[in-house]
């Protein structure tokens, strides 16, 4: 930068006619310089110094700086204090400012108007933006998008939504809540829900109703959590877990209920207990020898059983008739004489587990004997 010759010689000249070395006059200026650069522009400040785009007049230039007590350079730095950089991914504030029929505009402070279209409003379905935002409304927005070509950002709601969603799934998971919710569809494999908002699947087999699975639409169930994966995006639940959990806190090992049965497998046959299906093996039908039971057992039986295992955590119980049996074989050749003496029966197998436990054997294990 040159210097005016002119203004040189008036320094100089003011210098002797007032007896102030020149050095201190070169002092002052500096010192000046640096309390001016060290202080803190306020932002009210900014209008006076920051000329106004649309007038020529009014620019910056670098002469005019000169008087201003700091440099281009601090001037650039003051200017990127107040130059935001958004990024994909970030979470920012920002304030509604208009609905329009395709989506919001939204001032998160940028250089343009970001922009919300009307699908990334809300994770659950929506009639128009108004359910959920309203003018001059200040939330938080996921920002989608780098800047298009006319500087603008995309925005959502339904982003941070889901985030969190997934979050809540996992912890209601960890903690083996117990939710309930609406069965909205359903499909040849099973069931449809949502969770926090996420969209849910019961599988038919995890499904325990007598209802016809299409007569489930609109009907809340309780339900556990089998798989949360927000990578493959898999929520599956079940019915049959929550509710067998839900009997099992009425139900105790030991105790005879009556039941009817409801499928019959080579390996033995579910036996519904007040909703709830318990498994009574092949082994845990009679002490006699069964080749299948198919020969014992019809479809919507009635028989009392005895619960000799109670499994929470994969929502099994597992029943007995051999331990009701009051002689070896009764199931086979006199099933009703089962059925007239099974709490008595009942009560002679606790009283032996009792002893058993006492003198020092595994209760478990005499009971799956």
């Amino acid at each position: 930068m040159s210097e005016n010759p002119e203004s040189k010689v008036q320094a100089k000249n003011s210098a002797k006619e007032t007896s102030i070395p020149e050095e201190t006059i070169s002092n002052s200026v500096s010192t000046e310089f640096e309390e001016s650069s060290n202080n803190e522009i306020k932002e009210e400040d900014i209008p006076s110094i920051i000329p106004a785009a649309d007038n020529s007049s009014s620019r910056v230039k670098k002469s005019d700086l000169e008087g201003a007590g700091f440099t281009l350079d601090e001037f650039a730095s003051l200017l990127s204090k107040y130059d935001y950089n958004f990024k994909p991914g970030d979470i920012v504030n920002g304030t509604v400012f208009a609905l329009e029929s395709k989506g919001a505009m939204i001032d998160i402070g940028a250089k343009t108007a970001a922009f919300m279209p009307m699908q990334e409003v809300s994770i659950n379905r929506v009639e128009g933006l108004s359910d959920v935002l309203q003018p001059s409304e200040i939330r938080e927005f996921f920002i989608m998008t780098e800047e298009n070509e006319d500087g603008q950002l995309s925005l959502s709601i339904r982003r941070i939504e889901y985030q969190r969603a997934w979050e809540r799934v996992r912890q209601l998971q960890k903690e083996d809540a117990t939710i309930y919710s609406e069965v909205f569809a359903t499909n040849r494999g099973g069931a449809l829900v949502r969770v926090e908002g996420l969209r849910g699947f019961i599988p038919g087999s995890h499904i325990s109703t007598r209802k016809a699975k299409e007569e489930l639409v609109a009907d809340f169930l309780p339900l556990k959590f089998l798989e949360v994966d927000e990578e493959r995006n898999r929520l599956v639940l079940s019915h049959r877990r929550a509710l067998v959990e839900r009997k099992m806190n009425r139900l105790e090992v030991g105790e005879v209920v009556v039941g009817a049965v409801r499928g019959i497998k080579p390996y033995g046959a579910f036996i519904d207990i007040g909703g709830v299906s318990g498994l009574l093996h092949i082994s845990e039908i009679s002490h006699e020898h069964i080749e299948t039971p198919h020969s014992v057992l019809n479809v919507n039986d009635q028989m009392k059983v005895m619960i000799i295992d109670l499994d929470a955590e994969r929502g099994r119980i597992s029943l007995s008739t051999k331990a009701l049996e009051p002689e070896p074989g009764d199931m086979l050749t006199d099933p009703q004489k089962v059925f007239d003496k099974a709490e008595e029966m009942a009560a002679r197998y606790k009283q032996m587990l009792l002893e058993q436990a006492e003198e020092g054997e595994d209760p478990i294990a005499v009971m799956t004997i």
